[in-house]
């Protein structure tokens, strides 16, 4: 019996008064790498290189935060234990905690020195407490990387130390982002601290976004002069938050107002639609030697998409199902997606379930279905 891919348009409508030019064509970016995704849904709002391997920079400490949060989580470690400043980590260059050689700080200050002062020596020193030694250390920052699915980054040391095998991308990065906002709230105000003072000496947060009115409250810049200036951010407006990843811009000044506009940008220009709700039935499907002829098929979660504002579009969603489907059919199993699309573009997909089984016909009922796909066949010959 031959099978085909059933498309059923969905009636959907999105209404308003001007016409714009499709997405990919109304927004650039200066930055060599870029990303801007819809935090809620994973809706890639834009991108320019995501997948090309950079140098993260200091990007990469929030790497090394995310393995001290889960420490935290765990209970390997409270945020009032202290770790033991090796000369390793005193004598390290860059921007600086001004931690002291063999002297022990509290976790939470090497967090804030980590995260607001963007210390290179405050990131070693929390490196060498968790894992012994850095490089150890970066080895096991890479695995829960690509546990999380950042499989194109590579860790050679914690800090994001200029290194030609130390290595992300903006799409990972935002992977990082999401993860870190979710999986650890209760230590997230932390990137939205405006300053930090370690050892009598006040230093400000690199971070230009969270200085601005829009919503900013993450996470970290970095800079290196192979690298150029880079940010991951992250801000929220009506309840709705927007992740940002660029890299490769040539100052701060740069930086800050690319960072700025594609935040904004992303926050403003869309709104959330849910198109069905968890359990909605969103098209049948025929079906062959089953007891009933058609199965319902039902979205699992709120299917929901990140729309444009204040233009009109062809927004569809489609049911996509390969067709006839083969009795038996158990409730919850998987037999098509649903698509939601943009101006013909996939903005985003959702697995279709069975609603309800579906029992096989007996012997007979079976042949006599068959037959007329038997002459079929014999006519066709």
């Amino acid at each position: 019996m031959t099978t085909f891919l059933k498309t059923l348009t969905l009636n959907l409508f999105l209404v308003c008064a001007l016409a714009n030019p499709a997405l990919s064509a109304e927004m650039t970016s200066k930055a060599k790498q870029a990303i801007v995704i819809d935090d809620l849904t994973g809706q890639v709002l834009f991108e320019k290189n995501a997948d090309e391997r950079m140098p993260t920079s200091s990007m990469s400490k929030t790497m090394t935060i995310y393995a001290v949060f889960e420490a935290l989580k765990d209970g390997k470690i409270t945020l009032e234990d202290t770790f033991l400043v090796s000369e390793k980590a005193w004598k390290k260059g860059g921007s600086k905690m001004f931690v002291e050689v063999d002297k022990r700080v509290k976790i939470e200050d090497l967090i804030r020195g980590v995260i607001i002062q963007s210390g290179n020596d405050a990131t070693i020193v929390l490196a060498e407490g968790l894992a012994g030694d850095e490089s150890y250390f970066a080895e096991a920052i890479t695995a829960k990387a690509h546990e999380l699915g950042m499989t194109n980054t590579n860790f050679k040391n914690a800090s994001g130390w200029p290194d030609p095998d130390h290595y992300s991308t903006a799409r990972d990065l935002a992977t990082l982002a999401h993860n870190i906002i979710h999986n650890f709230p209760e230590h997230y105000h932390y990137f939205s601290e405006k300053e930090f003072s370690y050892n009598e000496i006040n230093q400000r947060n690199r971070n230009p976004l969270i200085y601005r009115d829009i919503g900013a409250d993450g996470l970290k810049t970095g800079h290196t002069e192979v690298g150029g200036y880079g940010l991951i951010g992250s801000g929220v407006q009506d309840d709705r938050r927007v992740n940002i990843v660029i890299n490769g811009l040539p100052d701060e000044s740069g930086r800050a107002q690319e960072s700025a506009r594609l935040l904004e940008w992303g926050l403003r220009r869309f709104e959330h639609k849910t198109f069905f709700n968890a359990g909605d039935v969103v098209a049948q499907a025929a079906v062959v030697f089953g007891q009933d002829k058609t199965v319902d098929l039902h979205v699992n979660e709120d299917a929901i998409a990140a729309i444009p504002k204040m233009a009109i579009r062809d927004v569809q969603a489609q049911a996509i199902v390969n067709e006839p489907i083969t009795a038996p059919i158990t409730q919850g199993q998987e037999l098509g997606s649903l698509h939601i699309l943009i101006d013909d573009k996939i903005a985003m997909q959702y697995p279709l379930y069975a609603a309800q089984d579906v029992k096989e016909k007996g012997f007979i009922g079976k042949t006599l279905e068959k037959i007329p796909y038997l002459f079929q066949q014999k006519q066709a010959q």
